[in-house]
């Protein structure tokens, strides 16, 4: 599965390459790509596990970016 996510307040490129980087590391990602301009998150991952993954990169990114908000 292939899922566009928002990230609501991404303020910086070196922001969006760490939570890209961050999010790769998880178990089950197939791809993704983080594009600072756009403020989104391109994700794809098995769709079996898909919601896990998601929630797992969604807590990361709270960890990494505390004031990004995640509109899945």
């Amino acid at each position: 599965m292939k899922k566009t996510i928002k990230l609501i307040d991404l303020d910086c490129g070196h922001c969006a390459d760490k939570i890209q980087n961050a999010v790769q590391k998880i178990d089950g990602v197939t791809s993704v790509s983080v594009n600072f301009l756009g403020q989104k998150m391109v994700l794809e991952a098995p769709d079996d596990r898909f919601d896990t993954i998601l929630n797992e990169a969604k807590a990361l990114i709270k960890k990494i970016e505390p004031d990004v908000t995640v509109k899945a």
